[in-house]
Order: structure tokens, then sequence, then C-alpha cells
């Protein structure tokens, strides 16, 4: 079996950029409704073990509820919690794939996940459409390139698989690329059909008067 790990912010961390327009709790909530729709379509994938890397209880606790292996994350760090998966999956699972799907693409499906995970190559990666970041990446073995997510970590690890001299695809999937960060990306998530726990969850919220008013003054 691969892995497939979705790491999580502690949640009084996570969504800080949304503060303009929404309260810390409300933040926490929409980082678990997001989650939960990431854990639904990683969870749907063959063949693949699903790890949830967080330091928070309350996401250990979404993780264990889905069915998902949690991970406690003790690096603190994104980087540091990644780098301790791939140590155990080399100590335990050497020769095994590695894909990194990060924890807030609100229009995740099954299906778009699974485009990702079939395309064949070394790495394989969907940038962020935000920033050029890296939403989903994808190591045969996990070990093949060292992972930089971040602004910009698309082109980094396309680099870094040049050097390495191995296979780098990329997929460039709007479920996929779409990652949720800022008012604008809220307004855009609502401009979009009514899908995913996200959607519903700022629907409840009452999100797009908030974004009125937030514009206007």
């Amino acid at each position: 079996m691969h892995v497939l790990a979705v790491p999580v912010k502690p949640l009084d961390r996570a969504k800080r950029r949304l503060s303009p327009v929404l309260s810390p709790e409300e933040r926490a909530r929409l980082t678990v409704a997001m989650l939960e729709d990431v854990l639904d379509a990683a969870e749907a994938q063959s063949g693949w073990d699903v790890w949830v890397v967080s330091g928070s209880r309350e996401v250990v606790d979404v993780a264990r509820g889905s069915g998902a292996r949690p991970v406690r994350d003790t690096a603190g760090s994104l980087r540091g919690a990644l780098r301790e998966v791939e140590a155990e999956i080399a100590a335990t699972r050497p020769g095994s794939a590695l894909a990194v799907v990060l924890a807030d693409l609100p229009r995740i499906s099954a299906r778009a996940l699974a485009t990702a995970l079939d395309v064949g190559g070394a790495v394989v990666a969907a940038p962020a459409a935000s920033d050029g970041g890296t939403n989903v990446l994808v190591r045969r073995p996990a070990s093949v390139i060292p992972s930089r997510f971040g602004r910009s970590s698309f082109d980094r690890h396309r680099a870094e698989s040049y050097r390495a001299g191995v296979t780098f695809r990329d997929v460039r999937v709007p479920e996929l690329t779409f990652d949720l960060d800022t008012p604008a990306d809220l307004a855009h998530l609502l401009a979009g059909p009514p899908v995913g726990r996200a959607f519903a969850l700022c629907s409840e919220f009452g999100v797009a008067d908030r974004l009125a008013a937030h514009a206007s003054g």
C-alpha cells in the first residue's frame, strides 16, 4: 500500500488571512469542513493508506472518525512533519509512493484526486493557481526528491525533478488547483457551484454579505 498524507495546521493557527471575515471559531470550523471533503476524496482511492498529520487533537479526532491514520506532528512545521512521514515510509515501506494532499481544497472530488494519482511518472504535482504553490505532490518513491511546499514551490518541485533526472508531470485540474486562503478565495468559492462542505458552511455563515460589507467599508 502507498501512503496519502494530509498535513493540517493546529486549528488555532489555521486560515488567519480570513480573519477580516471569519472569527477564529468559524475559521476552525471551515478548516475541518475542507479537511473532511479532502478525506472523503482520499479514502475513495484504492491502494492508498490515508494518514492525517497534525498537532491538533481536534484534527486527530476527525482523522480517526474518517478511518484515516492520525500521525502526531512533533516537528511543528509542514516541512518537518513531512520529513517525519518520509522517514517512517523509508523505514517501514521502502519503495512506496507518497502523495501529499493539502487540506484546504474546497472543491476536491474523488475523481479529480484519482486523476493526479493515476498519472505516471516519478513526480506528479498539481499547482496552486493563487501563488504557484503545490496543492498535490506525488513521489515514486517517497524520497525521489525533497518536498518544498509554499509559494512558488511547484516550480521548485519541477526543477528538483529535472536535477534528479526523473520524470515530472503536472496536473491542472480546477478541483485541485483552487485552494482557499483569502477573502477573495471565499468570493470565488461562492461564485461557483454549490459543492462541498465549505460552500455550505460559508452559506450558513452569511459570508457573501460579510464580503460585501468588508469591500464597502
